[in-house]
């Protein structure tokens, strides 16, 4: 059994890897922070809105000196049919003002400025380095415990007491120690994004917004009969625009993600909020999106999993979270790490903090509660009859049909649900099933 390099490597320098080294560096452990890529941020996109209030205890008034492009102060849900579009939009003061609620980041930008705070603290940063798999010790018991890394490196192993896996929704680290169990692509979506240039002048008069003033529009439709959504929202000089594309249906027609995005852009609705900008940047990334259906054992014997490795994306509906909930597991990663050093225990049981930080918190609290959310939002009714239903039915209350007489609005909605193909019972029982997901 060799000597450990450093107590802890982190591995993935992503909102939730720098989270959990800048604990553990502060609690005066050593750590090393792995990233494959050139710089921190630089394999990644954002799909929507960073909500950056768990930083508020790892680092207070982060809204002086983080790379922030727009405060959001308006947010925007919208239903779609090819022709038609009805949105409920809501904006407040308050959310433009400490602490603020969401904001438009850049990635690179978010996650360099989160690895240059863990740096600060004294973290080791290593870019342009691949875990490449585990290294394991023998236990007293005899059982394998978890070691350190293998890497791409010329100098080749790092050695450790403890292993944090941040590596991303495809975590090779937490399926190789078999905490895992079988994948199934239908737990997860791709979300694909334009990055569409335009002045600001032109983004705050097309938007209504002013200043750092920001607008996320989350979308139901405009996804080309792929089960999904759509978003658009605003940055400083650029809009971010894209779909999230169920796996299975995406590979079960012959629509590619750009021409999907390109019908989006097409939309009545959304074709005069992009008009005349510059595609600067087109990325993609898998996002895992059954919640706590896909979790993996976050604990092993020297061994924690955070971010999405940990699947902990929230993706149900009304909410789309990603950052904050890694952010925070790799807080109270980094938490459990340095209490089970300090014990001088890194069994899975001595790491078992971790779990007992996530079941008492709004991390596994909020999964629980909105379990139910992702399979509904994705049902096929939900993608494809009740937007039609819903928009034909908002239509005809607004339309005046004289010498007609106004309908009722039973009797409207009675007539869309009939023409849209919903059933009565199925109408009832997903109405059921929304309420005790969103209740």
């Amino acid at each position: 059994m060799s000597s450990p390099d450093v107590d802890v490597v982190v591995v993935g320098a992503g909102p939730a890897g720098s989270a959990a080294a800048t604990v553990l560096a502060r609690a005066g452990h050593s750590v090393i922070l792995l990233e494959r890529g050139p710089f921190p941020g630089s394999k990644n996109m954002y799909g929507g809105v960073v909500y950056p209030r768990i930083l508020d205890q790892l680092h207070p008034e982060w809204w002086t000196e983080a790379p922030i492009q727009r405060w959001i102060t308006r947010r925007s849900t919208m239903v779609m049919t090819d022709t038609q579009a009805l949105t409920v939009d809501f904006r407040t003061a308050a959310w433009g003002a400490p602490p603020y609620n969401g904001a438009t980041a850049y990635r690179p930008d978010w996650d360099h400025w989160l690895a240059d705070k863990a740096e600060a603290e004294g973290v080791q940063l290593l870019c342009s380095t691949t875990a490449t798999g585990l290294l394991y010790d023998e236990g007293a018991d005899g059982r394998r415990q978890v070691a350190g890394v293998t890497t791409d490196r010329p100098d080749g192993d790092l050695r450790a007491r403890v292993v944090i896996a941040c590596d991303g929704v495809n975590s090779f680290l937490a399926k190789e120690a078999g905490l895992y169990g079988e994948v199934d692509a239908d737990n997860y979506t791709l979300g694909v994004k334009e990055t569409i240039a335009l002045p600001k002048e032109v983004i705050d008069e097309r938007f209504g917004v002013r200043d750092r003033e920001g607008v996320d529009i989350e979308i139901l439709g405009g996804t080309s009969g792929v089960n999904g959504g759509g978003f658009l929202y605003t940055n400083l000089e650029t809009l971010a625009v894209g779909v999230v594309l169920k796996l299975g249906k995406l590979g079960a027609q012959e629509l590619r993600p750009e021409e999907i995005i390109a019908n989006l852009k097409a939309h009545p609705a959304i074709a005069p909020l992009v008009e005349g900008g510059e595609v600067k940047e087109y990325s993609a990334h898998l996002i895992p999106e059954a919640g706590l259906s896909m979790m993996p054992k976050m604990t092993g014997d020297g061994m924690l999993v955070a971010g999405d490795a940990a699947a902990m994306c929230l993706a149900a509906g009304l909410y789309l979270e990603g950052v904050n909930f890694a952010m925070a597991s790799g807080i109270y990663a980094g938490e459990a790490a340095a209490e089970a050093l300090t014990a001088g225990d890194t069994s899975a049981a001595g790491l078992a903090g971790y779990r007992r930080r996530l079941d008492d918190t709004f991390v596994l609290h909020d999964h629980r509660k909105l379990r139910r959310a992702p399979s509904l939002v994705l049902s096929d009714r939900v993608q494809h009859l009740y937007p039609e239903m819903i928009a034909n039915t908002v239509e005809r209350m607004f339309r005046v049909d004289n010498p007609s007489p106004k309908p009722g609005l039973r009797r409207i909605l009675n007539e869309e649900r009939r023409r849209a193909g919903v059933k009565l019972r199925s109408l009832v029982s997903d109405t059921i099933d929304g309420i005790r997901s969103f209740g």
